[in-house]
This record gives structure tokens, C-alpha cells and sequence, in this order.
């Protein structure tokens, strides 16, 4: 006699660095009763079968004697989220019921009481998933209710799926403030957890500070131990520019990954890594995010820089002039956007008292050694040095009087498409006739490359944004000249 079959698909999604979909096909034989998934399910998702049973029979729903099983299309790609419990268990619970769900995406781990919980990976699957509609743990459908046109349906348990009601919850808004330039809107938050005015002296410093976040260019500052390199490096990150809000996004999506809260704070990323991370640990690996890409959109910060590893300074040179990084893999190679602020700091030999007023230990020998860890491509790739000196006078300026400065060139540069710093290499940039001759007499006195020539102009762009010049002036063009380590 002839077995009768029964087929239910619904769609879902895994993350590994990009979304993949995945078609959870469940088919009901009868035959012995048994559950199995295949499809290369990882031990999480195997274990799904023991939570998915649970979850239906603690809310009164008689598992079916049957022979069950389920397939993961494509079934060569590895499967190792736990948000594939729901649609697994849908496919089960809507055996004998006709529903559409094929303009659905569902996703939602299952806890042995049927309830739906929300996993790191479900805010990146949902913002790049191609579905309008997604069904979603209610303890994140607030959050993902903020992305937009997507219409997202909550549950709180999978026994609200026995009386099925499809109502969207009402989409929300990002509560900080924004402004809004040729109709697209920037958010930014002007609370500043650190302040500049907390640094004593080093006036110069700040105003190199000012110009790296104004044009988000890469920044290096060298000094004694103790002269405030860090502190400035670390107040960097609250005067940056506003953030559109497809980079917000992006900054969530790497914020979740991690396992942190969604707040759709627009303060952007720092990230600080020791000085003895692992290479893995820097650009990522095989299982994890690096450091270079969760710092995209912010600010990478080496404290120490020389006493990094040379092999991972070496290979910062193509993601900072790239903007990406490419991680391969055994069956895939994932490329992570590495659009960042490079920030480093140093000392100016080993023992750190070289420009201090105390007793430098260190031979010449030493200090070519420790700098020469360095190389001239990746200096070349660095926007703005500037040595610190041992300045504790008085200071004035707070991060609130340069983050308005610093809105003052954004709106120049968001008018440009740009900013500063990610202009095109052949951007036209508009000189005076002063300015363009000291640029021509810079480049034959200093033998500088086509790259450096470039920095140089970007660097002279955001200066006059900042004195609220139309075209490149002589002062602009001379204090871009004096931040380029010769």
C-alpha cells in the first residue's frame, strides 16, 4: 500500500557574515514514528528537535506519530543557528492547515515552555534580508520595527500561533536628535561622556583632534608617556559627524553580533585592541567578527602602535586604503566593510621620556629600532601627525564648542556626497593660485608620492570646511603641508 507524504515549507535565514536563506521543508511518512532534520545541521539545530517537541507538547498540541522529516535547502550550506527553531516547529504545528508563508521570513529559537527568544544574529538578518515581512520574537520586534520597509509581526509564545493573527506592530522612531540636509536625514548625540575639557593644555593637539574627526582622517600622535595622547584619542569618538541612518543601522547590526544592546545610540564605534590581539582577533576568522570591522563606520584606536606585530601593521595598509576586508574561508570568503578613523598613539622612543623632561634610557639603536616598526607605507596612509609636547596649561575648549565646528564642515561635506577623507582619488579639488604653488613647492622640496599629495588635499578640504572656506586657501593648504610626518 502506498505511503501517503505531506510537505510544508516556510523561509528562514542563517548569518555568517552575510545572510543566506534557508527552506525549512518538513514532510510528514507514515511510517514508525521519528523526528530527523537534515541538510548539514549543526549540533544546535540537531538539538532543536528535543526543544521544538517540548514547546509544542507543554502547550497542549499532540505531536504527530509519524515519520518527520526535515530538510534544510540548500543542503550544503552549514546550519548552526538556533533561530531555525521556529520554522521548524511552524512546518509541524501547520501540518493539516493551509497558510501562505512565502512571503514570510521566520525566525525565533524556542525555550522548552514554547516561548520565542531572539538570537545575537536576527537584527543582521533581518536589515539585509530581502523579506518585506518578518515573523520575530516579540523582545526584538520594537528594534527591528525601526528598520525600514519592513513589516514585522511579534510572539511571545508559539501558542499564540494556534489562533493565528498576522498584525504588524506599529513601526518606530530613533529617539535623537537629527538634522536633515538635501532631504536625508543625520543623527547625532551631543551628550559627551568625555570631555576635552578635561585635557589640560595641548591646545595644538585638540585642534588636530578637531580636523581628524571633522573629515574622519586617520590620526597618529606621538609623545611622552603622560602628555595625553590617549585622553585625546578617547574623546575622538563623541565629535564625530553625524551618522545617516543606513550607517546607524550598520553600527547596530555589528552592536548585536556582539551580543550587545540595540539602543540606536548614534555615537560611533570605538574600538581599542591590545597591543598582543591576535591577528584572527584584529581582521576576524573563521568564527568571529575582527576588531577592524566592528570599528567600521568609528574609530580603530592602537594605543603603543610599534608594539604591535609587524605582520598585522603591515596588513592594515589594504583596509585602510581599501575600505574592505576579505576573510576566506575553507567554503566561502566573507568581505567586511572597514570604513574607519585609523587612531594611534606612541611613544617617541622606548622607554617613553625622549621629548620629557626626564632622563631619556634609550641608545639611538634603540629608538631606530623601535620606530623603524613602522613602516613608510603604512605612515603613508596616516592623515595627520602631530608630536606632543609637555603642554599642561590651561584649556578652554570643550567637545562642545568642537562638535559645532565640527557640524559646520559636515553639512559642507554631506552636500558633496562625502566626506573629507573617502572623496575619490580624482575628486577636483578647487585651489586659489597661492595655495595650488606652496602644494607644487611642498611635493618637490619633500619628494612626496601621489598618495601623500592626495592626503595632503583632503586634509587642506576639511581645514577650509572648517574656517568656512569655499576654496582651498594658503592657510588651509599650509597647515595640511605641517601635518605630514616627513
Amino acid at each position: 500500500m502506498e505511503k501517503e507524504t505531506k510537505t510544508k515549507k516556510i523561509n528562514s535565514a542563517i548569518f555568517d557574515g552575510e545572510v543566506h536563506y534557508v527552506e525549512v521543508e518538513t514532510t510528514f511518512i507514515k511510517a514508525l514514528p521519528s523526528f530527523s532534520i537534515v541538510g548539514l545541521a549543526g549540533n544546535a539545530v540537531q538539538e532543536s528537535k528535543e526543544r521544538i517537541k517540548a514547546a509544542l507538547m507543554n502547550n497542549d498540541f499532540t505531536f504527530p506519530p509519524l515519520k518527520i522529516i526535515t530538510n534544510l535547502s540548500p543542503a550544503n550550506l552549514p546550519k548552526k543557528s538556533t533561530a531555525l527553531d521556529l520554522p521548524i516547529a511552524l512546518t509541524i504545528l501547520f501540518q493539516n492547515r493551509d497558510v501562505d508563508w512565502s512571503e514570510y521570513l521566520v525566525l525565533g529559537e524556542l525555550g522548552l515552555d514554547g516561548s520565542i527568544k531572539a538570537t545575537n544574529d536576527m537584527f543582521a538578518i533581518v536589515l539585509g534580508s530581502k523579506y518585506k515581512k518578518i515573523i520575530a520574537p516579540m523582545e526584538i520586534a520594537t528594534t527591528l520595527a525601526k528598520i525600514p520597509d519592513k513589516e514585522i509581526y511579534g510572539f511571545e509564545n508559539i501558542s499564540e500561533f494556534f489562533d493565528l493573527k498576522l498584525t504588524p506592530i506599529a513601526s518606530s522612531q530613533i529617539d535623537y536628535k537629527s538634522i536633515v540636509i538635501d532631504d536625508k536625514k543625520y543623527f547625532y548625540n551631543d551628550e559627551f561622556v568625555l570631555d576635552f575639557s578635561d585635557v589640560k593644555g595641548q591646545e595644538a593637539a585638540k585642534r588636530v583632534a578637531l580636523i581628524s574627526a571633522a573629515g574622519m582622517h586617520n590620526v597618529l600622535f606621538e609623545g611622552s608617556a603622560g602628555v595625553g595622547k590617549s585622553m585625546i584619542i578617547n574623546r575622538l569618538r563623541y565629535i564625530l559627524p553625524p551618522v545617516s541612518l543606513e550607517e546607524l543601522l550598520e553600527i547596530q547590526k555589528q552592536y548585536a553580533l556582539e551580543g550587545r544592546d540595540i539602543d540606536f545610540n548614534p555615537v560611533r564605534p570605538f574600538r581599542m585592541p591590545h597591543h598582543s590581539s591576535s591577528k584572527a582577533a584584529i581582521f576576524g576568522g573563521r568564527q568571529k567578527i575582527g576588531e577592524i570591522a566592528l570599528a567600521n563606520n568609528g574609530i580603530l584606536f592602537f594605543d603603543e602602535l610599534p608594539q604591535f606585530r609587524r605582520d598585522i601593521l603591515e596588513d592594515l595598509r589594504l583596509p585602510l586604503q581599501e575600505g574592505k576586508v576579505l576573510i576566506s574561508r575553507v567554503d566561502s570568503k566573507i568581505e567586511y566593510k572597514t570604513n574607519i578613523l585609523f587612531a594611534a598613539a606612541m611613544n617617541p622612543c622606548p622607554c617613553g621620556n625622549l621629548l620629557s623632561q626626564k632622563e631619556c634610557r634609550c641608545s639611538d639603536l634603540e629608538i631606530k629600532r623601535y620606530k623603524n616598526r613602522i613602516s613608510e607605507p603604512l605612515i603613508d596612509r596616516i592623515d595627520l601627525y602631530f608630536q606632543l609636547s609637555e603642554d599642561f596649561s590651561n584649556s578652554t575648549i570643550s567637545s562642545q564648542e568642537m562638535y559645532h565646528k565640527v557640524l559646520i564642515a559636515f553639512e559642507k561635506q554631506a552636500k558633496r556626497g562625502y566626506l573629507n577623507s573617502r572623496l575619490p582619488d580624482n575628486w577636483e579639488f578647487d585651489l586659489s593660485s597661492d595655495a595650488r604653488d606652496i602644494l607644487k613647492k611642498a611635493i618637490n622640496s619633500y619628494n612626496l608620492s601621489k598618495r601623500s599629495e592626495l592626503k595632503i588635499l583632503k586634509v587642506a578640504r576639511t581645514i577650509a570646511d572648517l574656517n568656512e572656506h569655499d576654496k582651498i586657501d594658503k592657510i588651509d593648504i599650509i597647515e595640511a603641508i605641517g601635518y605630514r610626518k616627513r
